[in-house]
């Protein structure tokens, strides 16, 4: 469905300008096609925001809200938080919201409940201290590179530019963050380096071998080898199988293990990933947020994969998890070379997290080099804008 109808479907004022408005009110812009945009064309940021105005078209007394601005980046975090606060001052709505961002919640909430122990008490993040690249690219092969990488959307028939130029080279063992404002084409080059969204030119190589554009086209091993963990797993887990089914397909269709040594292999997966073996039996729905998100890494992981392409996947987890998670991934790398491609809002988790930077803009890279170099001594405004935001905390 289109973002026009899907506000329609449940409005109370159903009219062409309502709908405009609606989206405006929640910052998506109503002048670019996006009203007749499908919702798997958007960014994450976007699809929140859409739900959001989906949820207010309704007109309600009452909104309820779970993890509301996961994966956002900090400027339109902070923009839906202030909106959030005058729907519930000016509009005379009750919100009721869950959160794992400490800060936000002390800054909305007039009331908190912390279910985990004492109640939630905002406290001074230090500045983050970027860490020493672990490699450099002459220290092996470049596992992953991609060279003139051009992307569009269909609109209306006609082709949109989404990615301009790309270039991104990444060594065994190494990692790379992927930073931007939402809607910067960060999920698009991710979809578009697996083969799920097809280039309109340039090369994506893995050991100096091409790939095909899709990747239904490359091989069984190149499709195991480069693994993409998505921002909402909820729509790439299939509800009718059990947590412990979707883990055994990737075992067996890649023959990571023997079928006797398949249900050992999955219990060490979900330990992995800091889940209880019980979910084993567990559909994605029965599933909270966070915890379909550490089944979808465990999944990838399953493949045994030589490059994993992370798009957010700490946006859901809490922060011991999301420590947790980046320690497995920190020593995988360590024990077997695996190669991480990290797009993240949470600027401290790249800078703490990856070794060299690419930052994107409108679908352009506008810079790109070592991870400490660039967040403290960055040359171009964007990256400087979120350099800022990082040790500001913004």
């Amino acid at each position: 469905m289109k973002v026009r109808r899907l506000l329609a479907e449940v409005a109370v004022d159903k009219g062409p300008e309502a709908i405009r408005a609606q989206l405006a009110e929640v910052r998506l812009p109503v002048d670019d096609g996006l009203p007749d945009r499908r919702i798997g064309g958007l960014s994450g940021g976007q699809q929140r925001r859409v739900a959001l105005a989906r949820a207010l078209a309704r007109r309600p007394a009452v909104l309820l809200l779970d993890e509301p601005t996961a994966g956002l980046d900090p400027a339109l975090r902070d923009e839906i938080a202030d909106l959030l606060r005058h729907l519930a001052e000016s509009h005379r709505i009750a919100i009721g919201l869950s959160c794992h961002d400490p800060d936000l919640v002390t800054r909305l909430a007039d009331d908190v409940i912390d279910l985990t122990g004492p109640r939630l008490q905002q406290t001074a993040r230090p500045a983050p201290t970027p860490r020493e690249p672990a490699s450099t690219p002459d220290d092996g092969p470049a596992t992953l590179t991609a060279s003139g990488l051009h992307a569009a959307h269909l609109h209306r028939g006609r082709r949109v530019p989404v990615l301009h130029g790309i270039d991104l080279t990444l060594p065994a063992g190494s990692s790379l963050g992927v930073v931007g404002a939402s809607g910067s084409g960060k999920t698009t080059l991710l979809r578009t380096l697996v083969g799920l969204h097809r280039a309109t030119a340039g090369t994506v190589n893995l050991d100096g071998t091409r790939l095909a554009p899709t990747a239904h086209s490359r091989s069984r091993d190149q499709r195991r080898r480069l693994q993409l963990v998505p921002q909402d797993p909820l729509g790439t887990l299939n509800p009718s199988r059990t947590i412990g089914a979707t883990l055994r397909r990737p075992l067996l269709l890649h023959r990571r293990a023997g079928r006797a040594e398949v249900p050992d292999r999955v219990l060490e997966l979900l330990d992995q990933v800091d889940l209880p073996a019980a979910f084993a039996d567990r559909y994605p729905h029965e599933l909270s947020g966070g915890q379909r998100q550490r089944v979808a890494i465990a999944r990838a992981l399953a493949a045994d994969p030589d490059v994993l392409i992370c798009d957010e996947i700490t946006s859901a987890l809490d922060a011991d998890t999301t420590v947790a998670v980046m320690d497995l991934l920190a020593d995988l790398r360590d024990r077997r070379g695996l190669s991480l491609v990290l797009v993240s809002h949470d600027l401290r988790l790249v800078a703490d997290r990856t070794d060299t930077l690419l930052v994107m803009s409108e679908g352009h890279a506008v810079e790109s080099g070592p991870t400490a170099q660039l967040f403290t001594a960055p040359s171009h405004p964007v990256t400087t804008a979120l350099a800022a935001g990082t040790l500001l905390g913004g």
